[in-house]
């Protein structure tokens, strides 16, 4: 469908509506479930990323710049202004690009609204309830103008995380200032018209910073619209917005279809440390490794099929640092294979890039993109492999099908928690923090952020 439409749908103002009259008290218990799991799993991988070179150039730029200590920094000792703190923590909480999915937004939902929310609520000493209730407003928002852009935006070149991103932390944070109809709707022209983000550069330390971005000038936005700012409030829809500026598809009916459908529910966690796109495949290896007793010895060649996205989303051929190799299908899957550790941080490294066996292994895979036979954007993945002895083994699997066991999903979410965070803190600090955010709704975003400083 054209990105232009005649007499046009009222998009912003329906989303806007929507995100105001989050509450958390009206949700249902599950929804409330899932929101707590995202803040939980967002602080696990925000902590294990706090480390990363990326953050210290952050801080030290954010030093230069100077502004009010207000916001706390995920395992650091830094207080920021609230603007830096989004951006900062934002792009921790993607450094490691281990944070989680919505398939409906094509990108990060946690990454993108959680830290603006968490920055204002510090500074407007919001409790939990109302950090729920702002950051579904946001995750919502998210899914939905992701797909009123579906498939044209991603398939362009833009990174949803940040272009979308930003308009959905923008309405979070709208949320939780509680503006009025027409400054929220201002607040999500604002964002819109920062929206920005290149594919392009994954496999850089571009992509975390991505969902920086969007954080801060999510946050920013909301902050100038409740100042009076102006700007358009019908910035998604209208011509040369944001439909009809960043993608070849306008799809209003799919945005506002079925207005009490909750995306949170569809939400993604990642149980391995690299691109979304290449979890598929990673299970497809585990799988025949574990379950039929593969040994690497015996593979003649592998072909990896995939959906076409994933051409210009993961599939780096001959990757040489950590980073490239989460974007990597042909590594990823060799390192599944031989049995390496794909949920540890440290299998993503350019000694592992190097490692001679991981090579071998690497340059008997083909990655074979189904072009016209599966939607572009699926994250499913096939496995075939040829033996030395002639005999052909094939898995499938498709990591965008969501949890439907939510009791196992807790318990590998508690794995990966305390894995992650006990990496940076003590047992004890890791059982506070965790009892916290398990609680969420009766607790101070000032207890929470002050739990997870350094």
């Amino acid at each position: 469908m054209s990105a232009v439409i005649s007499p046009p749908i009222a998009v912003t103002a329906t989303l806007v509506a929507w995100a105001l009259a989050r509450d958390t008290a009206k949700l249902p218990a599950d929804v409330r479930e899932a929101a707590r799991r995202c803040v939980l799993d967002w602080m696990a991988v925000t902590m294990a990323g706090a480390s990363d070179p990326l953050i210290r150039i952050l801080i030290d730029a954010a030093h230069e710049e100077g502004g009010k200590p207000l916001c706390t920094l995920v395992a650091h000792d830094d207080r920021m202004a609230p603007l830096q703190a989004a951006l900062i923590n934002g792009t921790t909480s993607h450094a490691l690009d281990y944070d989680d999915v919505n398939l409906s937004m094509n990108g990060h939902p946690t990454a993108a609204v959680l830290p603006a929310v968490l920055a204002l609520a510090e500074t407007r000493r919001a409790n939990g309830s109302e950090i729920i209730a702002a950051f579904v407003a946001g995750y919502e928002t998210a899914a939905r103008v992701g797909l009123l852009v579906a498939p044209g935006h991603y398939a362009r070149g833009h990174h949803a995380t940040c272009t979308v991103g930003v308009v959905a932390a923008a309405a979070g944070c709208a949320r939780l200032l509680r503006l009025d109809a027409d400054a929220a709707a201002r607040a999500m022209g604002i964002a819109a018209t920062q929206a920005s983000g290149l594919k392009g550069q994954f496999g850089t330390q571009c992509k975390p910073f991505h969902a920086g971005v969007a954080a801060q000038n999510g946050l920013r936005a909301a902050l100038l619209a409740a100042r009076g700012m102006e700007s358009r409030t019908d910035a998604l829809e209208c011509r040369g917005g944001f439909a009809a500026t960043l993608s070849a598809d306008f799809q209003p009916e799919a945005a506002l279809a079925d207005p009490q459908r909750f995306f949170i529910r569809e939400n993604l966690f990642k149980y391995h440390a690299a691109c979304y796109g290449t979890h598929s495949a990673m299970e497809c290896a585990r799988r025949l490794r574990t379950h039929l007793g593969l040994v690497p010895d015996a593979i003649r060649r592998v072909v990896v099929r995939a959906a076409q996205g994933a051409d210009a989303m993961c599939n780096i051929q001959n990757p040489r640092s950590g980073l490239e190799a989460k974007f990597s299908l042909r590594f990823t899957a060799a390192a599944a294979l031989l049995g390496f550790d794909t949920t540890e941080l440290a299998t993503y490294s350019e000694a592992t890039c190097a490692d001679s066996a991981l090579v071998a292994m690497r340059n008997k895979i083909t990655v074979e993109l189904m072009h016209s036979a599966w939607p572009q954007h699926s994250v499913r993945s096939e496995i075939i492999i040829e033996t030395n002895d002639g005999q052909w083994l094939e898995a499938s699997y498709d990591a965008g099908i969501p949890d439907t066991d939510l009791r196992a999903q807790g318990e590998r979410l508690d794995a990966k928690f305390d894995k992650l965070v006990g990496s940076v803190m003590d047992a004890a600090r890791v059982t506070k923090l965790k009892d916290l955010l398990k609680r969420l709704e009766s607790v101070t975003a000032e207890e929470l952020m002050a739990a997870c400083r350094r």
